[in-house]
């Protein structure tokens, strides 16, 4: 009778765990979908789909229109979807997320915003050893001169990077050559990476994290001195990119940057870039 009764169960719980897996495979697509791309999408069969479709639709989180067949997420799935929005915690979220990159990586990591006077620095995680540097919470960052501030003029919206006035971006445009090359660059491989004049002998490597609109809303940026090899920085790189990948994904957003190479070009920088971060 025991055996029955958690035999039962057992069935129940890989009912529902198949239950959501079509619901995921319908959320995963474009818009409305038939039946067969649900079900490879599910790695079902085209019955198996159908029969949890048919209670996913009696529970009000997926719907059929009527004149095409095509399936849809419905008002249930709507309500679930943003009741999760509304509790998301971003801040929290990037601790637990960048606190862990540091830990494995054993880099000192920074994440930042764009804030009123530019990229402005909100978290630090120490890494093993920590990095010694003037740099703290609160710090603004040049906007052309470092790894994050590149990463937000490659990215971020433009009329909002507009707002710190166009004379600061003349002034470092001056200082590090062809601007728009070098964010053309970080578009294309997902990163920035400098090594600093201003803090002698460090260097840093940043990449962007986007919300659910695929907005920029986060620079994470990993940093090192001079006595960690600067090879491992090429092994650094793709780590950060994929945490950065994980924190938007959580976010709810989808990575844009699949295409991305994940390894700065070394056409440019050296001498001309004169900050870190």
């Amino acid at each position: 009778m025991v055996s029955n009764e958690k035999s039962v169960k057992r069935r129940g719980i890989q009912s529902v765990g198949v239950g959501l897996r079509v619901l995921s495979a319908l959320a995963s697509q474009k818009g409305a979908a038939n039946l067969s791309s649900i079900a490879q999408a599910a790695a079902l069969s085209a019955s198996q789909t159908h029969r949890y479709l048919s209670s996913l639709m009696e529970a009000e989180m997926v719907k059929q229109e009527q004149r095409s067949g095509l399936y849809d997420l419905d008002a249930g799935a709507i309500r679930l979807g943003l009741a999760a929005l509304s509790r998301i915690d971003i801040f929290a979220m990037a601790d637990d997320v960048f606190a862990q990159f540091a830990k494995d990586s054993g880099r000192t990591c920074l994440v930042a915003i764009w804030g009123d006077a530019g990229p402005t620095i909100i978290r630090w995680f120490d890494g093993t050893p920590p990095v010694i540097t003037s740099l703290a919470i609160g710090s603004v960052l040049p906007p052309l001169r470092s790894a994050t501030g590149r990463v937000f003029c490659a990215f971020g919206d433009p009329a909002l990077i507009e707002r710190i006035g166009k004379t600061v971006m003349r002034a470092e445009k001056r200082a590090i050559g062809d601007a728009n090359a070098i964010l053309d660059d970080v578009r294309a491989s997902g990163l920035a990476m400098v090594k600093g004049d201003l803090i002698p002998g460090l260097r840093a490597v940043a990449a962007p994290v986007f919300d659910l609109q695929g907005r920029l809303v986060l620079v994470a940026s990993a940093l090192a001195y001079e006595g960690m090899l600067a090879p491992d920085d090429n092994a650094i790189a793709p780590q950060l990119l994929a945490s950065c990948k994980q924190l938007t994904e959580a976010l709810g957003g989808k990575w844009p940057l699949e295409s991305a190479s994940g390894s700065p070009s070394r056409r440019r920088g050296g001498a001309k870039e004169s900050h870190t971060d």
